[in-house]
């Protein structure tokens, strides 16, 4: 095991499934394989006997691609997965799992939503910024009750996203539940090709430099040392990292990317079963520890984006301005297995410098703000509180 992933849903394309380093496990076969699982003789004869059954006499058997060994495998290996009744622990198929690991680049087709499954429901965490899902009003914390005709309640999150999952071009009509609404609302779009933009960065009026990180991916901790170089040629005198609406990402990078405000001290604990699952991660040498810095967070800032906010609000290296945050907080791994497929497991939860630990709870910001991200920043009412406050921090300094 190289390195950890904070993961919170299945498939980029409808969310984002995070891969980053892997483990890897060492192959058995035969008779070997049989005495490594959890079930008894008497047990693997019924399975034998439930696919022999299968094979044999269901209906469209004889019918070409209905009975394929193969599928039947994996969806064996699914429900093994799925017995532990944990969202983020589960097992990906070789050709899921390639395809995931080509959206760790950035790009890829689809609507542009993050979406986590609790408690059967299909809750979407966020969208992305310019995709079809944002300009159609997703909302995070929305729940997804249908895709077209067909109901996803209690589904898996990877069986929703390879319904939401389609060519550029294709329409789409979700049927979204939304909170303090009577109705289902019905959400139409057009997939498309996504990119997704690691960071936006611009100077406002004072001094203040603005950065909205959407992602903690390969690319992030590059893209803000950039963005704070860029910032510090036009003399900026504080910071707004906006992680609204960011739904997390690798663990190592988000302690770098942590790492450019918090000069020294925990970044976050983790806690699981096993040695390596135990670790605390410090913060490293960064570029921005002195600029004044206020966070903004709300419903849609999950795992990596938490344990940001959590670093700077416990080391009261600057202000989190917002709304609470999702509550994703366990590590998942990928385990690579010898045919291409993989499992991510959840390892470990994490917790904040102070020891809270933020899974199914979320974090309260410093100062709370309602609102939402809007285009128009003077209409952005927690941007403007933050721009507020970092004024006042610019004053009394």
């Amino acid at each position: 095991m190289k390195s950890k992933i904070l993961s919170f849903a299945a498939g980029a394309i409808a969310g984002a499934v995070i891969c980053a380093g892997t483990g890897a496990l060492s192959q058995a076969t035969g008779a070997e394989w049989e005495k490594s699982l959890p079930f008894t003789p008497q047990q693997l004869a019924v399975i034998k006997q439930v696919k022999l059954a299968l094979s044999t006499y269901q209906v469209d058997g004889d019918k070409k691609g209905k009975i394929d060994d193969t599928k039947m495998y994996y969806g064996a290996l699914k429900g093994l997965v799925a017995s532990l009744e944990d969202p983020y622990t589960r097992f990906v198929d070789p050709k899921d799992l390639a395809e995931e690991n080509v959206e760790m680049e950035g790009e890829y087709g689809g609507l542009g939503i993050y979406i986590a499954s609790r408690e059967g429901r299909t809750t979407i965490i966020a969208p992305i910024e310019d995709t079809p899902a944002d300009r159609a009003g997703v909302k995070p914390l929305d729940e997804i009750v249908k895709v077209d005709d067909k109901n996803v309640w209690g589904m898996e999150s990877d069986e929703i996203v390879k319904l939401l999952r389609g060519p550029a071009g294709k329409p789409v009509t979700l049927q979204i539940r939304r909170k303090n609404v009577n109705k289902l609302i019905p959400v139409k779009m057009v997939r498309e090709i996504i990119k997704i933009k690691t960071v936006r960065s611009e100077m406002l009026d004072g001094g203040i430099a603005y950065i909205k990180l959407n992602h903690f991916n390969l690319k992030s901790d590059g893209e803000v040392r950039a963005a704070l170089e860029n910032a510090k040629k036009k003399n900026a005198k504080g910071v707004i990292m906006d992680l609204r609406n960011n739904p997390g990402g690798l663990l190592d990078v988000c302690v770098d990317v942590t790492s450019q405000f918090i000069p020294k001290g925990v970044v976050v604990g983790m806690r699981g079963r096993f040695e390596k699952a135990n670790e605390t991660l410090y913060a490293k040498e960064g570029r921005a520890n002195k600029l004044p810095l206020v966070v903004l967070i709300n419903e849609g800032s999950a795992s990596a984006a938490e344990i940001f906010a959590g670093a700077v609000k416990d080391h009261k290296r600057g202000t989190v301005v917002g709304a609470k945050t999702f509550g994703k907080g366990s590590v998942q791994t990928l385990f690579n297995l010898p045919d291409g497929s993989g499992i991510y497991v959840t390892i470990a939860r994490y917790n904040t410098p102070s020891g809270f630990v933020l899974d199914h709870k979320g974090l309260q910001p410093d100062v709370a703000v309602a609102g939402e991200p809007k285009k128009n920043k003077k209409e952005d009412k927690q941007l403007q509180k933050a721009i507020g406050i970092m004024k006042q921090k610019l004053k009394a300094k």
